[in-house]
């Protein structure tokens, strides 16, 4: 089968489309036949090799694993011992460990569930990991009606599912990305946009009761100045150091959290299966709308990663893997005018 193998750490050079021996699902696994694949901005970390301290784990001078990628949508083609709730032919999306950009894709059942039914492949390939951090992050910051929620990021993947689901659960967001994707934000449901090439939210005279802070581009000390006195801070991810990345920023939140009322969250976002029932769920409902820059071929997939890298996008980047049988004409018109609705304008996640 064709996949996207990286044999180094770098930039896109270091990704090629080749031939690789076609995965078998063991016991408690499926495979599935990838239509689509979303870009996440994990992936280009482990294209980069960065943090550093990721290469323990994933191979020092290579990853151990050459084929990169997450997120997926496709069809279930086999099914292993033990697999008793999908079965061949089944339309799915999941988050795989890796190993998502390939025409076949091997990931534990407890991972996978059915796809959206109002959306093509490649919107919902677009969904798993950022769609399901952004909830984890809302249930960590304990989000409800009313609350004042700032999204540092709010333009990225992450970011915009973020501000859709505060939004739906009536909160009143503010986002922070750059003034040419301010359109963007709004249509994903914030009432205010800060463009932080010109301003610095934490210079503002507004007080949020939970802040999603996507990128780590102030201090704690200065975004604990506009959190409310009980409020939350969720930090989830961003840059760092080269070595560590955000590690020793989300310690020391840990650290400082007993000592104030404000509470300081790093968030370890993880696999779980039933948060993709509620995206999915959320999906259905209208609630949850994936928003989609670009669609690259297979061919093309490092090209896809280095759109993501450019800081460029709005919404995902997905890649398309093979030509989606299960779409029709409706659901591709159908999602076609929910990008169109909702695009307008936004790249973290």
């Amino acid at each position: 089968m064709r996949a996207i193998v990286q044999n180094g750490y770098g930039g896109p050079e270091v990704l090629a489309v080749a031939d690789v021996p076609e995965p078998a699902p063991g016991r408690g696994e499926v495979a599935v036949a990838v239509t689509a694949a979303g870009v996440h901005a994990g992936d280009v970390w482990i294209m980069r090799g960065e943090p550093l301290l990721i290469r323990a784990a994933f191979g020092v001078k290579r990853p151990k694993q050459p084929v990169i990628g997450r997120d997926i949508a496709g069809v279930v083609t086999a099914v292993g011992q033990g697999v008793a709730e999908l079965a061949v032919g089944d339309r799915v999306f999941a988050e795989s460990d890796r190993g998502g950009f390939a025409e076949t894709v091997v990931v534990a059942a407890r991972y996978v569930r059915r796809a959206p039914a109002n959306l093509d492949d490649v919107h919902a390939a677009v969904i798993p990991v950022s769609a399901t951090t952004a909830l984890q992050a809302l249930r960590l910051g304990r989000v409800g009606p009313g609350d004042r929620v700032l999204v540092i990021g709010a333009s990225g993947g992450v970011g915009t599912y973020a501000v859709q689901l505060a939004s739906a659960l009536g909160a009143e967001v503010t986002g922070v990305a750059s003034g040419a994707k301010a359109d963007h934000v709004r249509a994903a449901g914030a009432s205010r946009v800060i463009d932080h090439r010109t301003e610095d939210p934490t210079r503002d005279a507004a007080v949020y009761d939970v802040i999603i802070d996507l990128v780590a581009a102030q201090s704690l000390t200065a975004l604990s100045r506009i959190l409310a006195p009980r409020g939350t801070l969720v930090l989830s991810a961003g840059t760092g150091s080269r070595t560590f990345g955000p590690l020793p920023r989300m310690a020391a939140a840990t650290l400082r959290s007993p000592f104030t009322r404000r509470r300081l969250k790093p968030l370890a976002a993880k696999h779980h299966g039933d948060d993709l029932d509620e995206v999915r769920a959320l999906a259905e409902a209208g609630r949850l709308r994936p928003v989609v820059d670009e669609v690259f071929p297979l061919e093309r997939g490092p090209e896809a990663l280095a759109r993501l890298a450019s800081g460029s996008v709005r919404g995902k980047v997905a890649i398309r893997i093979r030509p989606d049988a299960q779409a029709d004409a409706a659901s591709d018109a159908a999602a076609s005018a929910a990008t169109s609705d909702h695009a307008g304008g936004g790249g973290t996640g």
